[in-house]
């Protein structure tokens, strides 16, 4: 099993380079392996990283002496921490999740998809220097109840149950920057009301599932 995880944890870190969210060693993906979790090795990049690479360690840490793991593997354990249906972890510097981060801003109701990522918005987690446990414990705290937070001055992360859905996720988010700063640039975005947001929350409940006969 750790073996085909490892290989899809590759696959999924090169399709965030080949999508455009990661460029050359920036980013890094985990999957929850029971108390431990596979995580990217530190400057690992698309086209070098191969599933003998990935890390195996506790969630909590230490790393075994000699391996090398993501600096950002603290913030993973975080996120893991904070969401108990967490299976695969995303950190992404994608261009236009970055953009907004660096503006100081979260990504508000521009848009009703932006309500199935678990609120009214995707948080915005306050600058803290990467690879540190305040920039871990300040994203644990904010991707509590979310699929995503934006991460101020750097990027974004997101979580999901597995890698393909993580993925889906960091694909959503970026798209989603990527239209609400497009129409920032063209005017003032209308935001959507609480009644609105109420009436999206409500519809994503069985959005995606069977209906009754």
């Amino acid at each position: 099993m750790t073996e085909s995880l490892a290989a899809t944890l590759v696959e999924t870190y090169k399709a965030l380079a080949r999508h455009g969210l990661n460029h050359g060693s920036s980013g890094n993906v985990s999957a929850r392996l029971g108390a431990e979790m596979l995580v990217t090795p530190t400057g690992a990049t698309a086209d070098s990283l191969a599933p003998g690479q990935m890390v195996r360690m506790p969630i909590l840490g230490p790393a075994a002496p000699g391996s090398a793991p993501s600096s950002e593997w603290p913030m993973h354990a975080a996120v893991y921490a904070a969401c108990p249906e967490a299976g695969c972890v995303i950190h992404s510097h994608a261009d236009a999740c970055t953009a907004l981060a660096c503006l100081g801003e979260k990504l508000p109701a521009f848009h009703y998809m932006v309500v199935g990522f678990g609120g009214d918005s995707v948080p915005l987690v306050p600058y803290a220097t990467f690879g540190t446990p305040a920039l871990a414990e300040a994203a644990g705290r904010a991707i509590a109840g979310h699929k995503a937070c934006l991460l101020e001055n750097h990027g974004m992360i997101v979580q999901g149950p597995d890698a393909a859905t993580a993925l889906a996720t960091a694909l959503r988010l970026e798209t989603l920057a990527r239209q609400y700063l497009l129409a920032r640039g063209a005017g003032r975005p209308r935001l959507l009301s609480d009644s609105e947001i109420a009436a999206a929350r409500e519809r994503y409940k069985t959005y995606g599932k069977p209906q009754p006969a």
